[in-house]
């Protein structure tokens, strides 16, 4: 089994505050190459994590990571240098995965696992175990709860921005965690049942 290319959570190294990156925005939006270079290294980890989550295949968030930055060199004459780039990204990935999950074979449902064992008979798992058990259960959720999951309890974006990036209400987006996270739950607690 391939090992979890990403760790669930980090960081991306010093981050831009937002007056380095108004300008870099507006140097990139004049035709400055070096600047749209920039922009991309500051935020790929981002996008190709977010696509890793959201894929859970190393090939289809790379794919996924080179249309958004394409979408991105498209559409940058147009991106308002005040704006903030990573929640116009965040919403440009979902998308960009929504559309290449819809291409490929879909995943068991979680509804459809047998639940073998109650969470209090289970063993704890180590860390690395939660990671890859996180990472099928993830890869078994409908697209939207998926999504509203790794936003918010992967990304740590608020519920308001999870919201907006997936066109949503909040009252909605609550709802899509709160059914995901008790799906990863069951799936947790039977795949304990079946290593026992």
């Amino acid at each position: 089994m391939q090992e979890l290319a990403l760790a669930m959570t980090g960081e991306e190294g010093r981050r831009l505050d937002s007056s380095e990156l108004v300008l870099l925005l507006r140097r990139a939006k004049a035709g400055d190459v070096a600047a749209v270079e920039e922009i991309l290294l500051r935020h790929e980890r981002l996008v190709f994590r977010t696509a890793h989550r959201l894929l859970g295949s190393v090939e289809d968030a790379q794919d996924a990571s080179q249309e958004v930055f394409l979408r991105l060199h498209q559409h940058l004459r147009c991106f308002d240098a005040e704006r903030a780039v990573a929640p116009w990204l965040y919403r440009v990935t979902v998308n960009v995965c929504w559309d290449i999950a819809g291409k490929r074979k879909k995943d068991v449902p979680l509804e459809s696992v047998e639940l073998a064992a109650p969470a209090e008979q289970a063993a704890d798992y180590s860390r690395e175990e939660m990671k890859r058990v996180v990472q099928m259960a993830l890869r078994r959720l409908p697209e939207k709860e998926r999504a509203a999951l790794v936003l918010r309890d992967i990304e740590g974006l608020p519920t308001g921005e999870v919201a907006r990036v997936m066109g949503s209400s909040e009252a909605t987006v609550r709802s899509q965690i709160s059914s995901a996270r008790l799906k990863i739950k069951r799936f947790a607690d039977s795949f304990r049942g079946r290593i026992r």
